[in-house]
């Protein structure tokens, strides 16, 4: 493995993470906060960095899978022990595993959080944690690679590694193209939040925490009582808008905007994607109608919670741990879904969720026509045995994290439920799950032990899992400098 060019690119990602930190330092400035000296105490440790490690370029600059999913590994390990640091430094989360937890919540876009009164925190914190969901939305691999010059074949292996999904493919023939297009139009959706906000009574730092959580599903907010708190069916219509289109596959958006409406309309992932919002919205509304007393209120909070919980971006306008059974259910079964491949939204994926449903049906067939040739499809296309086994596979691992997961949790006495919960919410990307990590609830009081677990389930993920465990394999680091 190439660890020379590991070192040079770690470097130079650190040092983008400084620039980063001068923003929300800006911010603290700008509201007369003493905490901007954290970030910048922050920014100058990671400048050092950059100069011992990121200046120098090696002779060979050559990326691989390998060298890939240990830099998407490393560099998401790195970004969030070190922007842990100015909540550290400052006192805003007195304690560095909270303020660890807190910024891989933000990174890994989960927006499940340790802090029992939000707007205690000053204005820069808060708009540090919502940066990280813009950054971790589409990756901060991605985000560096439309800073830094690099060659495209390793801009393609970093990309791979680190787009959540089953594939990442090019829209453009060059890696680093593709990845500055999937910006824009990010960048474009997010300041067209920020717009209806505004129109919606919103102030402008408001709108920005918002928009920057909407866009990278992540769901921190500045305020105690989330989206809720502003008690406006405008602002949740919006939000609930731009949290299902922030949901769905970027290559879609680039297929409309290159003008192929038959590639857009149909994309049978998409199409799934909005029939199960819809199905999970019309089902939810019907149960939770006796609360409410009007459809209006029912459709108005049950589309919100939908898809907050789908696209895995956890904001909350309703405590919906007061809900009945079968719709909070629902919503964990959504929860597990997710939303598309190649979004900013966590879960399994819809696409992975298509093909082992094909799957099942496609070995049905086989034990009941044994000499019929049978393949699995998605947008009529046969899907290849690589890609189906990397589906499997993942299933495999997702299930054993999951149980391994609850297991090490219980340890902590909570009542099933909340083990469960806890565990789906963070290796799902959600932030708040049910009974007592529900929306209104934190994870401050959980054992060191059990946040731990919870932040590794947090970069497993938000990486897909393959990223992480192979850090693990001694063979990966058998090649010398």
């Amino acid at each position: 493995m190439n660890n020379r060019m590991i070192v040079y690119m770690i470097g130079r990602m650190l040092g983008v993470e400084g620039l980063l930190l001068l923003v929300p330092a800006f911010v603290s400035f700008l509201y007369g906060e003493q905490s901007g000296i954290a970030f910048l105490l922050t920014a100058a440790i990671l400048l050092i960095i950059f100069l011992l490690a990121g200046r120098k370029k090696p002779k060979d600059t050559s990326i691989y899978g390998k060298e890939g999913l240990a830099l998407v590994g490393i560099a998401w390990i790195l970004w969030s022990l070190f922007g842990a640091l100015p909540f550290f430094i400052s006192g805003s989360i007195p304690d560095y595993l909270d303020a660890f937890f807190e910024t891989v919540s933000g990174f890994t876009t989960t927006g499940s959080t340790i802090l029992t009164d939000i707007e205690a925190l000053p204005q820069g914190m808060l708009f540090w944690r919502a940066l990280t969901h813009w950054i971790g939305g589409m990756g901060v691999l991605v985000f560096v690679m439309v800073l830094l010059s690099l060659d495209d074949d390793g801009s393609m292996y970093l990309m791979r590694a680190e787009v959540p999904g089953p594939e990442a493919d090019k829209l453009v023939p060059k890696a680093r193209s593709t990845a500055r297009i999937l910006y824009l139009m990010y960048l474009i959706l997010t300041m067209a939040e920020v717009i209806f906000l505004l129109f919606g009574g919103m102030n402008l730092y408001d709108a920005l925490i918002h928009s920057f959580s909407t866009a990278g599903t992540g769901g921190f907010s500045n305020r105690n009582a989330s989206v809720s708190y502003y008690d406006s069916a405008y602002i949740d219509g919006v939000i609930t808008v731009f949290m299902i289109l922030f949901g769905i596959n970027f290559n879609i958006y680039f297929a409309i905007y290159i003008k192929n409406w038959k590639s857009a309309l149909k994309n049978e992932e998409a199409r799934t994607y909005l029939g199960v919002i819809a199905a999970a919205i019309l089902m939810i509304t019907v149960n939770i109608y006796h609360i409410y007393g009007n459809v209006a209120s029912a459709f108005r909070y049950s589309s919100f919670q939908v898809a907050a919980v789908i696209t895995t971006t956890g904001f909350y306008t309703a405590d919906f741990n007061l809900w009945p059974e079968f719709s909070k259910t629902i919503l964990l079964v959504t929860m597990i879904i997710g939303a598309c491949a190649g979004s900013t939204g966590g879960g399994m994926k819809v696409s992975r969720i298509l093909i082992l449903c094909k799957s099942v049906k496609q070995e049905i067939k086989r034990i009941l026509h044994p000499k019929a040739v049978t393949v699995v499809t998605v947008n009529g296309q046969k899907v290849g045995r690589e890609t189906l086994h990397g589906v499997y596979v993942y299933s495999i691992c997702y299930a054993l994290i999951l149980v391994s997961s609850v297991l090490i949790v219980s340890i902590d006495n909570y009542d099933f439920a909340t083990s469960v919960s806890a565990v789906l919410t963070t290796l799902n990307n959600v932030g708040p799950g049910i009974s007592q990590v529900g929306p209104v609830e934190n994870f401050f009081e959980f054992s060191w032990l059990s946040k731990l677990v919870f932040c590794a389930d947090m970069l497993l993920g938000r990486l897909e899992i393959f990223p992480c465990l192979v850090l693990l394999a001694p063979e990966l680091w058998k090649r010398k400098f």
